[in-house]
């Protein structure tokens, strides 16, 4: 409930991505307004699997257009002229929007499925990575195949000018092998050598944690406060050791060492659920002054350059009082451009390592092979066609792709009808 008496009817929508309760079928208008009378009379959370939880899917989106930024203009590797980290560091620290998705995912993931493996982890666990799987898998693949088709069609466009036709390599960066390693979402663990669609690297890394989530969430569920706060601290060890191996640098995204960065944070959005369902109703953790701060402190500790891990911690405290904000910040964050910015951002995510890609074969064949060669203008002109083609690439693949081959794939493995799965997540209507 977003403050006041007489609260507006906000649909919170977690069809963004991997964070999704894309398991249980969306309750109808009728059921959101009864359960926001029945919040607002008990005082409380009526059911937390039931529960759509504010302000997470416009963090998500706006993580993704960061992310976007980054890899457009947050570095001097791409379009250099429009590089601002001689001035701050909003943009250059770009990269961590990862460690704010990954955090993300471990708290909405247990929002969705703590109630279905606290009866059972065997009974569930192939119906929760089938569901994993056809929520990701799709456009995951429909993205790998458009980068295979623009680098063909460049090579061939390329041969019919040099009169020499070369074909996709074997082994290394988009390659065969690459391509294999990638239908079977392994491309995280050798980014370096096996992506094609770079930012894809997180997804699959992700998805490992997946793996491992049912098993740990049954004993941090029935753990103590106490215990709770203790493996928060245990936590942070692996990435105290990770900023420590890497001199404070989170950008790792090549090799076992993502799994270092990804499988504690995905685990302290577990405790940071844990955390809201517990105290989220304090005053201290749902005021606009908590979150504002803390908004401030992000905010500031980026564009000075805050060390990667300090920054990992405040986004911890960001996401714990954003879902936990009952006030004006609410209201501000849960606008309908935000959520749908939210809503289509894992396609905006995938999306936008193709319109690089494709804009940089682009500009070869109009004679431009560095980006360098751009004045400060062009470069601004070419990032906001880039921008715009994403959101515009995203929209269209998310109503087109994610949802639609995400229910036919579902359907196709099972999951879409197994009744026993949806009761114990908590559908209504299952």
């Amino acid at each position: 409930m977003i403050g006041g008496t007489s609260p507006p009817l906000i649909r919170y929508n977690f069809d963004c991505w991997i964070n999704d309760d894309d398991d249980a079928e969306p309750p109808s208008e009728k059921e959101m307004v009864a359960d926001h009378a029945h919040e607002h009379l008990s005082g409380g959370i009526s059911d937390a699997s039931n529960r759509q939880l504010p302000s997470l899917t416009p963090l998500r989106g706006i993580a993704a257009l960061w992310v976007v930024l980054y890899h457009y203009c947050g570095t001097a590797q791409y379009l250099p002229n429009l590089d601002v980290t001689p001035h701050s560091y909003l943009i250059s620290k770009g990269y961590l929007a990862v460690d704010m998705f990954f955090m993300l995912s471990g708290l909405v993931m247990t929002h969705v499925y703590y109630r279905a493996f606290s009866e059972s982890v065997g009974r569930h666990y192939r119906s929760f990575l089938v569901a994993r799987i056809a929520r990701l898998y799709p456009l995951h693949v429909f993205i790998l195949l458009l980068f295979v088709v623009t680098a063909a069609a460049s090579q061939f466009m390329t041969g019919l000018a040099t009169g020499s036709f070369e074909s996709i390599p074997l082994t290394g960066p988009r390659s065969l092998s690459a391509i294999i390693a990638n239908m079977f979402m392994l491309q995280g663990l050798a980014a370096g050598e096996l992506s094609w669609n770079y930012p894809a690297w997180s997804v699959s890394v992700e998805f490992v944690a997946y793996l491992a989530f049912p098993f740990a969430l049954p004993a941090i569920m029935r753990a103590p406060n106490p215990v709770r706060l203790v493996l928060g601290a245990v936590l942070l060890a692996p990435l105290a050791w990770l900023a420590a191996h890497t001199k404070g640098d989170f950008d790792q995204w090549d090799g076992p060492i993502t799994l270092v960065r990804c499988m504690p944070e995905f685990l302290l959005g577990t405790l940071l659920y844990f955390a809201f369902r517990d105290h989220g109703q304090r005053i201290w953790l749902s005021s606009d002054f908590g979150v504002l701060a803390a908004l401030a402190a992000t905010l500031i500790g980026l564009h000075v350059g805050a060390p990667d891990l300090l920054m990992v911690s405040l986004f911890a405290a960001l996401i714990l009082l954003s879902v936990s904000n009952t006030g004006v910040f609410a209201k501000l964050v849960n606008t309908r451009p935000l959520i749908w910015l939210g809503e289509i951002s894992y396609s905006l995510y995938l999306v936008h390592g193709l319109i690089k890609f494709a804009t940089s074969k682009g500009l070869g064949a109009a004679g431009i092979q560095h980006t360098a060669a751009l004045s400060k203008d062009q470069s601004f002109a070419l990032m906001m066609l880039m921008m715009a083609l994403c959101i515009l690439a995203a929209s269209a693949t998310y109503s087109s792709i994610e949802t639609v081959w995400r229910r036919h794939l579902r359907a196709l493995l099972g999951v879409g009808q197994n009744r026993e799965f949806a009761r114990a997540l908590g559908s209504r209507r299952a």
